[in-house]
């Protein structure tokens, strides 16, 4: 059996002020029917991940709404101060007051990679005309955007590869990660990492042995990409032990070069590209 390294880097978490969480563990339970097991605050999610190897991570979070987004860049920036080994992709919400400034702020600091949208959430589309001074601030800056595109574990009109695919074709050079590698279309974003230099997937909550996500990429095409994957947990939101994602992943047998890879490597070389503090 193959076994973690003995450094791993988390590239897929969330952390929000502690109403903003209550309040999402609260819609979870009652939309969705999700019991969330680890409803920690942001230092007890950070403590318990120290607990178990993860020496670096990086958190997102997301304005639901108009208007949050610069009180939650202003807690980023705080929690990011506080905190060592640990980096951000920050709020943004096209329809804010003041929006570009906003960014602009969040983006100077030095341990924020780039900014999480997440299109299930927020209803709009990944290419609306909003987001392209966004985008192309990111591409200035040299930093990232997180996207939560898929169309898993749930879906509506504004996720899916379709709504994507527009977005690479008007700024090819884009960097970005895509969540939850790609789920339900998995194949059709590993597809895309192969033709977009700039493009990664992460594997959060995607290889769980008792929720079936219905994973249809063949283990060679995983294992060729092994530069361009990530690991995340999408911890503290799971409905299902943390341990189990990791662990499912080992069984399935790549490479030792791949785990290194996975678990460590990709994400420090992300991290050192985006950041200016390691």
């Amino acid at each position: 059996m193959k076994t973690l390294p003995r450094k791993i880097i988390d590239f897929h978490i969330h952390l929000f002020p502690d109403r903003l969480f209550d309040a999402i563990w609260n819609y979870f339970s009652e939309v969705y029917q999700w019991s969330v097991l680890y409803q920690y605050y942001y230092r007890e999610c950070v403590d318990f991940l120290h607990k178990n190897g993860v020496s670096h991570a990086v958190y997102s979070n997301y304005a639901h709404r108009k208007d949050i987004a610069g009180g939650l860049n202003q807690w980023n920036k705080k929690v990011l101060d506080e905190i060592p080994n640990l980096y951000c992709f920050a709020a943004f919400h096209p329809e804010d007051t003041n929006t570009m400034s906003i960014a602009e702020d969040i983006i100077s600091h030095p341990k924020v990679l780039g900014f999480k949208l997440q299109f299930l959430v927020q209803h709009f589309y990944p290419h609306d005309e909003r987001l392209f001074p966004l985008y192309e601030l990111v591409l200035a800056k040299k930093k990232r955007i997180l996207f939560h595109v898929g169309t898993g574990p749930v879906g509506n009109d504004y996720v899916g590869y379709d709504n994507f695919i527009k977005v690479l074709k008007r700024y090819p050079d884009l960097h970005a990660n895509v969540a939850h590698m790609g789920g339900y279309e998995y194949q059709k974003f590993m597809d895309l990492v192969e033709e977009y230099e700039n493009l990664y997937l992460d594997t959060s909550f995607t290889f769980f042995k008792s929720e079936q996500s219905g994973f249809d990429v063949a283990l060679e095409q995983m294992e060729n990409n092994q530069d361009k994957i990530v690991y995340g947990s999408d911890f503290p939101n799971l409905i299902l032990p943390r341990e189990e994602e990791p662990e499912t992943l080992l069984e399935l047998g790549f490479s030792d070069e791949f785990y290194q890879k996975l678990f460590f490597d990709n994400g420090m070389k992300l991290i050192k590209q985006h950041s200016d503090s390691e």
